[in-house]
């Protein structure tokens, strides 16, 4: 499950635009964020210093023994009972004197933008889901802990060896903005297209190595009267561009997505993009059904564990998120991007993975200590265990996933990831830039609902990122 993304290197002017992968809604100007939702209370801010305590071979961090702390969970696809089962007992028993306050949100930012603003932020945030926070703001203005001194920290479970030396590669760099680790991606995540194996196996089919292959099992799929491809284009167009990107990558090499995530000139008018794009403006044009662009991302996800929809793009949360949903014997199964033609620079097995779902301490918190404390316990052996058995999903330290046998949809991402070896790809463009990828998400829609062609749609994101490459206010990255 090892992932190692590029550390960005390159920052210019006012903001800092990051995100994981998994799927993210970041990156307006960092004043924006905080002064959109700043009231009266704004005045309210103390300068007093964050609580210290004594540090100890126990306690390396130097946190106050009885100072509460104060957690914020996104509750959506992994839920909330990791955070109030696993990881909090293990803090309370480190700190049986600490008070743990615990709140759940399915709207992040709403509930947190106003505390930010007038200087009372939370001491540990879970930022995900359709109204996380900007990571990138949050940077600029100073929000976010410099988590340096977690990772160099001793383990919990071992005192030799550094917290940084207990995860999968990569996973301090993917956090990191301009050199500095600021948030904790925690999650293993993989994507691709995830099918039924029962509907499969019923059916006789198997899952599609190549373009011809796939184009035949659609028509398969469809005579059945089943539609064979969709997503939500409501609120989940960026798990389709995700596909067209990672199919774009497989045509044309790793620096296909480099080159769009660096901004340079005309990256995403190159042949690899446009043919991944006409490609899948043909499945969509064919195989998809056009009601799917006004759906949410559950109820399209809920046709798929109704038999009613073969093919859906996600990550591998998929099969955690729909756990109440799905019947008996469903067994989700993920199937790489099939390749287009034998000229790929890419295998067929080749996936976007990363470490995914982002954590942070707040640095204005009155106890910004207990917060990193908090992530040392997460990155015990315990504490990833204990994840894992609860939402059947790894975590990035490496320890956590041995000898855990995990459900259908999870295994399989896990043995499509170790098949695709050192074709692991990743993108980073739209944590870095929203602009971007607002504007990615609208003409993938437009595309895959049969009102655009591929030339326009790739000339449309291209002027879009070509205005955000001049804009001198906006904070660039390079991989």
């Amino acid at each position: 499950m090892s992932v190692t993304p590029e550390n960005p290197t390159e920052l210019s002017r006012r903001t800092v635009l990051r995100r994981a992968a998994a799927a993210g809604l970041l990156a307006t100007p960092a004043a924006g964020l905080l002064s959109a939702c700043a009231t009266s209370g704004g005045d309210e801010k103390t300068d007093d210093k964050p609580a210290t305590g004594t540090k100890s071979a126990t306690n390396p961090l130097g946190v106050p023994e009885d100072a509460p702390i104060e957690v914020v969970i996104f509750n959506g696809g992994y839920g909330e009972k990791y955070a109030t089962d696993v990881h909090q007992p293990l803090y309370k028993k480190a700190f049986p004197k600490a008070e743990i306050k615990h709140q759940s949100s399915q709207a992040i930012s709403t509930i947190l933008q106003p505390r930010f603003a007038s200087g009372q932020p939370p001491e540990f945030v879970n930022n995900s889901g359709e109204k996380m926070l900007d990571f990138g703001a949050l940077v600029a203005d100073g929000q976010l802990y410099d988590l340096t001194e977690l990772w160099d920290a001793p383990s919990v479970d071992d005192p030799a060896k550094k917290v940084r030396d207990t995860v999968v590669p990569g996973t301090v760099d993917v956090g990191s903005f301009n050199g500095k680790p600021y948030v904790l991606y925690y999650v293993s995540t993989v994507f691709g297209i995830w099918y039924s194996g029962k509907l499969f196996k019923d059916n006789g089919w198997a899952p599609a190595k190549n373009w011809d292959e796939f184009v035949k099992l659609c028509d398969a799929i469809k005579a059945k009267g089943i539609t064979p491809y969709g997503y939500a284009g409501a609120n989940a167009a960026y798990y389709q561009w995700n596909v067209i990107l990672t199919h774009a990558a497989k045509i044309g090499g790793e620096d296909v997505l480099k080159n769009i995530d660096n901004l340079e000139d005309g990256a995403w008018q190159v042949d690899a993009v446009k043919q991944a794009a006409q490609a899948w403006a043909e499945i969509g044009a064919k195989y998809t059904d056009k009601s799917f662009e006004g759906l949410k991302h559950t109820d399209v996800q809920l046709r798929q564990n109704q038999y009613k929809l073969a093919f859906y793009p996600s990550g591998d949360w998929l099969e955690g998120e729909q756990k109440k949903d799905t019947p008996e014997g469903f067994e989700y199964q993920l199937m790489p991007i099939p390749s287009l033609s034998a000229s790929d620079k890419l295998s067929p097995a080749a996936v976007r993975a990363t470490a995914g779902e982002g954590y942070f301490v707040s640095a204005k918190s009155k106890n910004p200590k207990g917060g990193l404390e908090y992530m040392r316990q997460m990155l015990s052996v315990a504490g990833a265990k204990g994840f894992t058995e609860t939402v059947k999903a790894p975590t990035v330290v490496t320890a956590g996933s041995q000898g855990y046998a995990f459900p259908p949809g999870v295994a399989s991402s896990q043995a499509a990831l170790a098949a695709a070896g050192k074709d692991v790809v990743n993108i980073y463009f739209d944590g870095w830039y929203k602009e971007l990828d607002k504007e990615v998400r609208t003409a993938t829609n437009e595309l895959m609902f049969g009102r655009i062609k591929a030339d326009a749609f790739v000339e449309r994101i291209q002027k879009r990122a070509d205005a955000i490459k001049k804009d001198s206010s906006v904070t660039k990255f390079k991989r």
